[in-house]
């Protein structure tokens, strides 16, 4: 890598605001040194916005790609027909080692789709999963998978855990993560099939596994890694993000209200703003796929120019931790208990 910088390469047509907001964010990232970005898309588009920023020694290119996918497209019929596409022009480049890594607001699901098939999986990893970052009363914890895999059998949430821990050592800094099972009670005879299979295969393997949590403790802390299928973990996601809007309009709501309202708005202003930074989106940028020969990170679709300089410097990290290298360690540790052709543990009794 040139100068030993990542080079993330940013899908600069995705998003609902497209090269106006990605472009300004990427710049932002590209200003902290700390990576080297590969802008891919219109290139008409993208040059007009970088002619509006001063990018005199930034180390910015552009790689052209003519096509953008919509919104509204099948992931399959889009890796198709648009084969000249701005994120598969993105995975391109990581599968070549152009890019080492990639990030996109736009269509998830066809990021999905280009991120597995071009750029491929890491050795023992069956199917690369989504990870997001919780706020807790801690910190923040890692949730796995959030939607890329709705239909899983056991060792595919083993495989999750071990991919997450290794985000959570990398990312959060934590030495020996903890993980749970995220179930509908404590008791290790709780939960579906799935989530009974996936209990004996987490107990067994390698990882800082403390057993079943439910939902109400997933905003305790008390975890580092929670484990569940891409259905479950999707509408945990959804779920928190609406309570956490709905609870801020709320919020503003009462503070607004009456003369002592307003009062105790402005005393309690900082703490306000503190609370805001620990549960915007943005702070993280993305939702990394892990599992996958390179960085990658699903952005939100009305991500903010803060959310994609967020995303870039998350990639950037991720590649520069050498955090695929440590992944495929950990998966190889447990690959035993981790593989497809491994009969389930309740089968073998």
């Amino acid at each position: 890598m040139p100068n030993n910088k990542p080079r993330i390469a940013v899908d600069a047509m995705g998003g609902d605001f497209g090269p106006q907001v990605v472009v300004p964010g990427a710049l932002h990232a590209a200003k902290t040194g700390k990576a080297e970005i590969i802008l891919v898309g219109d290139e008409e588009k993208v040059m007009a916005q970088l002619a509006r920023h001063d990018v005199k020694g930034l180390p910015v290119s552009v790689v052209h790609a003519s096509q953008v996918v919509e919104m509204e497209e099948k992931p399959s019929e889009a890796m198709r027909r648009k084969k000249d596409s701005s994120i598969q022009v993105a995975c391109n480049l990581v599968r070549d080692g152009g890019a080492d890594g990639v990030i996109s607001a736009g269509h998830s699901g066809a990021t999905l789709a280009c991120a597995m098939f071009t750029i491929g999986r890491v050795a023992g990893v069956d199917r690369p999963a989504i990870a997001t970052f919780m706020p807790t009363e801690r910190s923040h914890c890692v949730i796995i998978d959030v939607g890329a895999n709705v239909d899983c059998k056991g060792f595919h949430l083993l495989q999750f855990g071990v991919m997450a821990s290794v985000l959570a050592k990398t990312m959060l800094g934590r030495e020996n993560p903890t993980v749970a099972l995220l179930s509908n009670g404590e008791e290790s005879g709780k939960g579906n099939l799935l989530v009974k299979e996936a209990f004996d295969l987490l107990r067994a393997s390698s990882l800082n596994f403390v057993g079943n949590i439910e939902g109400r403790d997933l905003f305790t802390g008390k975890v580092d890694v929670v484990v569940c299928d891409g259905f479950v973990g999707n509408v945990v996601v959804k779920q928190a993000e609406g309570l956490a809007s709905s609870l801020g309009r709320l919020l503003k709501g009462e503070l607004r209200r009456g003369f002592f309202g307003q009062i105790g708005t402005m005393l309690a202003l900082n703490a306000l703003k503190r609370f805001s930074r620990l549960v915007d989106y943005a702070e993280y940028g993305g939702a990394p796929l892990l599992g996958l020969k390179g960085s990658c990170l699903i952005c939100h679709g009305a991500s903010n120019a803060k959310a994609m300089s967020s995303a870039v410097r998350m990639a950037a990290r991720f590649v520069a931790m050498e955090a695929n290298s440590h992944l495929s360690e950990a998966v190889a540790a447990n690959i035993d208990l981790a593989g497809p052709r491994r009969p389930a543990v309740n089968d073998q009794r």
